[in-house]
């Protein structure tokens, strides 16, 4: 009884119990996010691999973490049949950890170990009650963190997380390889242990939101069904789904195969795909405090119209980096889109988190998040799937654009593009992703500035930060040329 009653919600909370729960959302964010690392990802990936998946089978594991989404609809009714968010998030992140150790535990249970149907079956579980857990979480926190702070404490909470996220990376890709290149027999096994040390972090998470305390909401006493048509008759927040949408189909065409890509297409080791995803990752890292005061400042929506573009030019580059020549030149181009990719994926992330709270109702909060993500898994969900099925059809189908060139010593021959399997995925994800922005426009945020505004200041602020440590001599000799040349060509044109 006792137990219960400290999982109730409080109607008001004192700035220290404020203080003291936003610092342990930050511990549950570290320790969830270590378990992430472990149990899915690139070494997800890798072991299905390993398990002789197919590439279908390995589009179903892209697909599962938003195939279960619409499992949120059950915590909208567990949140309204209870208002305890706290009790629903605990109990169904509880439940969700238990696959993940039952996956660890197997090698030592049973002789046969796991296998794709088994380790595809504990995942699915352990998705299911993870939806139901952040739904209810989602709401929870967006009443805990104090609106004017909701940018910055993300971003610093993600920043946290991210490094956490690089270090156990790469140094578990290390052992990994090692594991493979010493004791080949031994690799199924590690990743087991993998998911046991990932369940066991999942369960110290669970402690810290035990003890995170819980506004009160107001009751939800809507009908189920008329609360989850109302952010449907928001035309702003349909905007919103319109364009999320179609960007995470666009996206989920071919992100969810470039591990896969570089392991089997390029032929790159594990600790090379973890390397670059970590060099991505502290991009992301070292713009997050950024792109949190940006987003404070001059709205979501302008950071995702800076970031989406350069991350669309990252995935169409990416059908580049297996065209024949120098692998010094492969790995060069997979540094700058990783780069270039992890600065972006932060901005459009943090912003696309920030805008789905700001615009959703504050005492129907969880119906207008919950509706977001089934809307954004269900086009999540069939992209990889679509990607799957249709790998093979494109892996025996070639598109090559060469240039020729005669001479006396004889014809060569320049490939500029070559297309075959996962390739033309990314053209086509990145082609879609650029048709998604025009949905972007529709929506219209409070204190919305427009993007060249905030080019300019990033531009002047990058400039000064420039004079400061270079002088102004060097500062110009960058600037000078580029504003020469864009001066000229608007006189073109």
């Amino acid at each position: 009884m006792l137990f219960m009653m400290n999982l109730r919600p409080s109607k008001t909370l004192t700035e220290s119990q404020v203080s003291s729960g936003l610092k342990l959302v930050i511990a549950d964010g570290m320790t969830a996010e270590a378990m992430v690392v472990f149990t899915s990802g690139t070494f997800l990936t890798a072991m299905a691999i390993h398990l002789g998946a197919s590439n279908f089978q390995l589009g179903l594991f892209a697909a599962l973490p938003t195939f279960t989404t619409i499992f949120q609809l059950l915590s909208v009714w567990l949140v309204r049949r209870f208002n305890n968010r706290r009790m629903i998030t605990v109990l169904f992140n509880l439940l969700a950890r238990l696959p993940v150790l039952a996956i660890g535990v197997m090698p030592f249970l049973f002789t046969g170990g796991t296998s794709i149907e088994v380790l595809f079956l504990m995942l699915f579980f352990q998705h299911i009650f993870g939806d139901i857990a952040g739904a209810s979480w989602n709401s929870w926190i967006k009443d805990l963190v104090p609106g004017q702070q909701l940018g910055a404490f993300f971003s610093r909470r993600s920043r946290i997380a991210q490094t956490l996220n690089v270090t156990l990376s790469l140094a578990t890709a290390f052992c990994i390889d090692y594991i493979k290149l010493h004791y080949p027999t031994a690799e199924i096994t590690a990743y087991h242990i993998m998911f046991l040390i990932g369940g066991s972090l999942g369960l110290l998470s669970v402690g810290f939101l035990l003890r995170t305390p819980e506004p009160r909401a107001n009751k939800i006493d809507d009908k189920l069904l008329a609360l989850f048509a109302m952010p449907l008759k928001n035309v702003n927040f349909k905007n919103l789904l319109i364009f999320n949408s179609f960007w995470a189909f666009a996206l989920n065409l071919a992100t969810p195969f470039f591990a896969v890509y570089m392991l089997k297409t390029i032929g790159l080791p594990l600790s090379y795909v973890i390397a670059f995803g970590i060099l991505g990752q502290l991009s992301g890292i070292l713009s997050f405090k950024l792109w949190g005061q940006y987003t404070d400042r001059f709205s979501n929506k302008t950071i995702i119209g800076i970031c989406a573009p350069l991350y669309i030019g990252c995935i169409m580059l990416f059908a580049f980096t297996a065209m024949p020549g120098e692998k010094l030149l492969t790995i060069t181009l997979l540094i700058v889109i990783h780069v270039i990719s992890g600065l972006s994926t932060a901005g459009i992330n943090l912003a696309l988190n920030n805008i789905g709270l700001k615009l959703a109702s504050k005492n129907e909060a969880i119906a207008y998040i919950s509706v977001k993500n089934m809307f954004v898994a269900f086009f999540s969900t069939i992209a990889p799937l679509i990607g799957g099925l249709m790998a093979d059809f494109f892996a025996t189908h070639q598109f090559s654009w060469n240039i020729q060139f005669k001479s006396n010593h004889g014809v060569s021959d320049v490939t500029l593009l070559s297309l075959q399997g996962w390739n033309y995925f990314f053209i086509i994800g990145g082609l879609l992703a650029m048709l998604s922005l025009k949905f972007l426009g529709r929506i219209k945020e409070h204190g919305e500035v427009g993007k060249e505004r905030a080019v300019i200041h990033m531009r002047q602020r990058f400039r000064n930060k420039l004079r400061r440590n270079f002088g102004r001599q060097v500062t110009d000799g960058i600037y000078l040329p580029a504003v020469i040349v864009r001066r000229r060509m608007k006189k073109i044109y």
